[in-house]
């Protein structure tokens, strides 16, 4: 491998300022130039999307030969043609690059004597970068940097140049790799130094000046309930019965907007990451640390400001009434999960023993959650349930494991108390008119659930479509129909498949899957800042110190644009997410080549099919690698149907497979059915 990238290395020295000249008579079927965003893929052709056009139908293909030097996410110009090759979409080439995505890339150094290469993480980046020696910044071999694009190539066949501007990460330190895919995602991991001078100017404790115009709760009985890892805590609950039996439920939230104030740098930092991202050991908070981890966080044993949300609740999950308040609090008990969910499951009643007034206050919030849930599931609140990967690391950041994640009767009782105080805020501010930020869900696409329809009509089963749609009841109904038959993970996929992504608006448009007009985020302001901003209107509107129209002036701007910035910045989180999780994965599949698997088909193209295993790690099977027959695709049925001897791969059929391959520099695995 070494030879060849030297022989590659040299070649490009050699011939690095040579063929710099686009060529400009390029001559296609006829003169349509298209103007948009170019996509690569990671087989090195590519997509272009129309300028203002969102039906991704109307993309043009581009080949790999016909890239024209351009990049991922550049605004290309291109000649479009009446060819049509892929899935029907029309061919186009680049014919002029407008405006280049990226200054330069996150990647690996790889030196060769007086230069080097840095290969970007970005696999959708075909090219290699060369640098010069005098450009290298000590950087060694095997290290993680940054490289500045210095000149950009003006054809396929040349490599750009650059000059390395930062070292990330030195070469197999602890984390080097995800801390090169946060740089790659345009993450900022650090604070500038103005942002952390603010920080360091708050007080790590709350001041007595602070509490003026608070409640004083700090007597109550108030605790956290979290992951045992968890370190920044945004919520702190409580529960009574009052006189005349109802529940009344506190949900407190930090007041985080009391210490990172509107225009700030920290407030800047923080709309610019808009949320905090979490991968496996490592944290990007939105917030620093002497914030999230300190004075903002609900910790025990100490006073916290907080807003806070009393909801009185009938017995049969109605909210009777409600009150929104300024409050100082201080925890009486950190608690975990796994010790609630084990005194709620009557498996272990040692925190009744260590805390017998909190064990109290469980049991009736146990109660409480299983009303609420009966509640919001029969009025149409969707419930998946899907595996969640925990992947486990060593002390050297190697995975040791790869297991599912714990969604205990913990996790859902938190859940429940925290969807219905963002639905009681939601609700309250709506019909006040003022400038808000609302978590919106939109209906499924019609056609998708017609789709969903065709199939499990061969599985007799059938949902109700109206002209305007399905109702989320619909969804749920089946849900709970198919529960515990063989099909069930089938059915739950295709459906989620269906469903549009949720984001921020500043309109109140409803949230789908959880059967409410009314939805905001407002219990983790923390780590999201639309909650933070929601926070703020609401405390300037219990203040009253502005008017209606002073409200307006003051928020309708800044709203609209956290609203967009957040929904951007949450979907590159979970992107990244997303890669991480198969990165460690794919490096832990590595270890287990030849060893075999039981799994599930999740997902079938016609290039093959995925299989899930129980752990949630999934690979593919290649179509080429079906070998006793010609397999052909059948999009209706969501099958792989052999031509001779009509064996068929379907979703959710169980498969016995063997691990043939795991890339990692590609994050894929490889399966063969045996």
């Amino acid at each position: 491998m070494k030879k060849k990238r030297n022989s590659k290395a040299e070649s490009i020295y050699r011939n690095i300022n040579k063929n710099k000249k686009i060529n400009k008579n390029i001559r296609l079927n006829n003169n349509d130039m298209i103007e948009g965003t170019l996509s690569v893929t990671r087989k090195g052709f590519g997509f272009v999307t129309p300028l203002g056009e969102t039906d991704n139908s109307k993309d043009v293909f581009v080949p790999a030969k016909s890239l024209g030097g351009a990049f991922d996410g550049d605004l290309v110009r291109i000649s479009s043609t009446d060819v049509k090759r892929f899935s029907g979409k029309s061919e186009g080439k680049v014919v002029k690059i407008i405006k280049r995505d990226k200054i330069g890339y996150v990647g690996t150094f790889e030196k060769v004597k007086g230069y080097g290469f840095v290969i970007p993480e970005n696999k959708k980046i075909h090219k290699d970068i060369f640098v010069e020696g005098k450009n290298i910044l000590n950087a060694k071999n095997g290290d993680k940097v940054f490289v500045e694009i210095t000149s950009w190539p003006e054809n396929d066949k040349n490599s750009p140049e650059g000059k390395i501007t930062k070292i990330i990460a030195k070469r197999n330190s602890h984390g080097a790799d995800i801390k090169a895919m946060i740089a790659d995602a345009g993450i900022p991991a650090e604070f500038s130094d103005i942002a952390d001078s603010e920080a360091k100017h708050i007080s790590s404790k709350v001041l007595k000046r602070d509490m003026k115009g608070r409640r004083d709760l700090r007597t109550e009985r108030i605790f956290t309930i979290d992951g045992a890892d968890s370190k920044d805590f945004d919520d702190a609950v409580s529960l009574k019965i009052t006189e005349r039996g109802t529940y009344l439920l506190g949900v407190h939230i930090a007041d985080v907007s009391h210490y990172v104030r509107q225009g700030s740098a920290l407030d800047k930092e923080a709309l610019e990451r808009g949320n905090s991202v979490y991968l496996i050991d490592q944290v990007v908070p939105m917030l620093p640390k002497k914030l999230s981890n300190g004075i903002c966080s609900l910790n025990p044993g100490v006073d916290r400001l907080a807003l806070s949300v009393n909801m009185e609740v009938d017995r049969e999950g109605n909210i009777i009434d409600h009150e929104i308040f300024n409050s100082v609090i201080h925890s009486k008990a950190r608690l975990v999960y796994t010790e609630v969910s084990d005194l709620l499951e009557g498996k272990n009643a040692s925190l009744h023993k260590r805390e017998p007034e909190i064990a109290k206050d469980l049991m009736l919030m146990g109660e409480l959650a299983g009303i609420l849930f009966r509640k919001r599931e029969k009025r149409g609140s969707i419930e998946f349930d899907f595996d969640e990967p925990n992947i486990i690391l060593d002390k050297k950041g190697k995975v040791s494991a790869v297991e599912v994640s714990e969604r205990r009767v913990a996790n859902k009782l938190i859940e429940e108390f925290m969807l219905l105080a963002n639905e009681t805020v939601a609700e309250h501010f709506y019909w006040l008119e003022e400038p808000f930020i609302y978590r919106v869900h939109e209906k499924p696409d019609l056609d998708k659930i017609k789709e969903v329809k065709e199939y499990i009509g061969t599985l007799g089963l059938d949902i109700k479509i109206q002209n305007k749609g399905i109702h989320s009841a619909e969804i749920n109904n089946l849900l709970n129909k198919v529960k515990g038959k063989a099909y069930e993970s089938v059915v739950s996929t295709l459906l989620l498949r269906s469903m549009k992504k949720a984001y921020y608006d500043v309109r109140c448009l409803g949230h789908f899957g959880l059967g409410t007009q009314y939805y905001c985020h407002f219990t983790s302001p923390i780590r999201r800042y639309p909650d933070l901003m929601i926070h703020r209107i609401i405390k300037d509107i219990i203040s009253c110190d502005y008017s209606v129209s002073e409200l307006k002036k003051r928020y309708t701007g800044s709203v609209e644009e956290a609203a967009a910035l957040s929904s951007a910045s949450e979907r590159k989180a979970v992107e990244l997410e997303r890669e991480v999780n198969k990165l460690k994965m794919t490096e832990y599949m590595a270890d287990h080549i030849g060893e075999v698997f039981y799994g599930v088909i999740s997902g079938v193209t016609g290039y093959g099919f995925f299989v899930q295993l129980p752990n949630t790690i999934e690979g593919m099977v290649r179509l080429e690698n079906l070998r006793d027959d010609f397999y052909e695709y059948k999009s209706k049925k969501i099958s792989l149907i052999g031509m001779r001897t009509g064996k068929t791969y379907s979703l959710g059929q169980e498969v016995r497979v063997v691990l043939t391959s795991a890339n990692v520099t590609m994050r894929e695995i490889e399966f063969e059915v045996i």
